[in-house]
């Protein structure tokens, strides 16, 4: 049997204080060994890891008891940045925008230009983060963008001045940073700002600075071909969008240089504007098997399947001639899957309780449209073989679709 440590061998150990090595009394009060020291250090990390664990309700309060603490101690106020960005991007993620505001704004009048470390809290996330939820938008935004990317680019030439594999992989992560905060310029200027008459010229200027930061980063490319669409530039788009998908096409779902679900919501949206429907149903089918409650994703999927069923509409239509009527079967297959995927869109929509009516109105105009092509292919007799079983198909889809359509319009 293992030997018992003695009291007087406990108290020993103990004697010694851990800050400076001298000998503290021995007699003291029994609840200080009994009351637990709270130190605001330990409470930010403890709310990071409950942050990180997707625990957000439970990491504000021991963020914000961490603040208080720093508060009342009456240490550098540079000591509190940190804080208020966590309990900023908390609320944020509670839904809670003007307390997220506040917080980044409280961390922003601090004392500090933004060049000091991140873990800090001297970096550029809260003034990109200012940015995108500030109250007055366009110049405004412009601003914090500005300086987001100031911070990145001394932050960028302090790394370029160090050595080592995690200082290269870091200056790769700032570089990619400050190449998305200029992207947000861009659309800023594409946006809020494009009245204004050097709108496009400033938009050529960030956008060139962030190829040459980051020319091997999806974001930059989607946005030049997003200028190049709006300026009716479609070849040079396409090339644009093409280079940006070739980056992580054949990359797993979970390898960090795939963009974010959000991101490649928005490549389906440009490739679907620059005629590359195909693509655009690569990228929204990968997106669906990964988180199949997106409401939007489904939606782009039923619209793009159904713009691929114009296309091929047109063609046959050329290909017909005089009386000859044939059924096109991938015609009808691309409507009928179109509205499965618009279907299952509009119902998520009422699950989920989303709240962008625009596209619950399209979706349902769009089911509309497809239901009476599909009708009046089975009314016509087109399809002969196996004419019976997609009709009978038609009709139970249709009902269930219907119902759905019925829910909408009473919302």
């Amino acid at each position: 049997m293992a030997k018992t440590r003695t009291d007087k061998q406990s108290k020993k150990k103990h004697d010694k204080s851990v800050l400076n090595g001298t000998i503290v009394p021995h007699k003291r009060p029994h609840k200080v060994h009994n009351e637990p020291v709270e130190i605001p250090e330990i409470l930010l990390m403890q709310a990071i890891d409950l942050f990180h664990a997707s625990e957000p309700d439970r990491a504000l309060p021991l963020a914000q008891r961490a603040l208080d603490l720093l508060h009342s101690s009456g240490v550098s106020t540079l000591e509190e940045s940190p804080v208020l960005c966590l309990i900023g991007e908390i609320n944020l993620e509670l839904g809670d925008i003007d307390s997220a505001r506040q917080s980044f704004l409280a961390a922003a009048s601090l004392k500090s230009s933004g060049t000091k470390e991140e873990l800090l809290g001297g970096g550029a996330e809260k003034f990109l983060w200012l940015a995108q939820i500030c109250e007055g938008g366009g110049r405004e935004s412009v601003e914090w963008f500005q300086k987001g990317a100031s911070a990145l680019r001394m932050e960028i030439g302090k790394l370029e001045r160090s050595t080592g594999s995690t200082t290269a992989r870091l200056l790769e992560e700032r570089k990619a940073k400050l190449a998305d905060a200029l992207c947000g310029v861009v659309e800023v200027y594409m946006t809020d700002l494009s009245w204004e008459e050097d709108a496009e010229t400033k938009c050529e200027q960030f956008i060139e600075e962030a190829l040459l930061v980051a020319p091997n980063t999806p974001g930059p490319l989607q946005t030049l071909a997003s200028i190049r669409i709006s300026q009716l530039r479609l070849d040079d788009a396409r090339a644009a969008l093409s280079r940006s998908l070739e980056l992580w096409r054949d990359l797993d779902s979970d390898d960090p240089n795939v963009p974010d679900f959000s991101t490649r919501v928005s490549l389906a949206r440009l490739l679907m504007e620059a005629e590359m429907e195909k693509e655009a149903m690569e990228v929204l089918e990968r997106l669906v098997a990964e988180d199949d409650t997106s409401v939007e994703a489904w939606y782009l999927g039923g619209w793009c399947l159904h713009l691929m069923g114009e296309n091929r509409q047109k063609e046959t239509l050329k290909m017909q001639v005089g009386e000859d009527k044939r059924p096109d079967g991938e015609l009808t297959s691309l409507r009928i899957a179109s509205r499965e995927w618009l279907g299952t869109s509009m119902k998520l929509y009422e699950v989920v309780d989303y709240e962008d009516e625009k596209l619950r109105d399209h979706a349902r105009d769009l089911v509309n449209t497809l239901n009476k092509d599909l009708r009046s292919i089975v009314e016509a007799g087109e399809g002969e073989s196996g004419n019976d079983d997609e009709e009978g198909w038609d009709d139970e889809d249709e009902d269930e679709i219907g119902s759905a359509d019925e829910k909408m319009a009473g919302m």
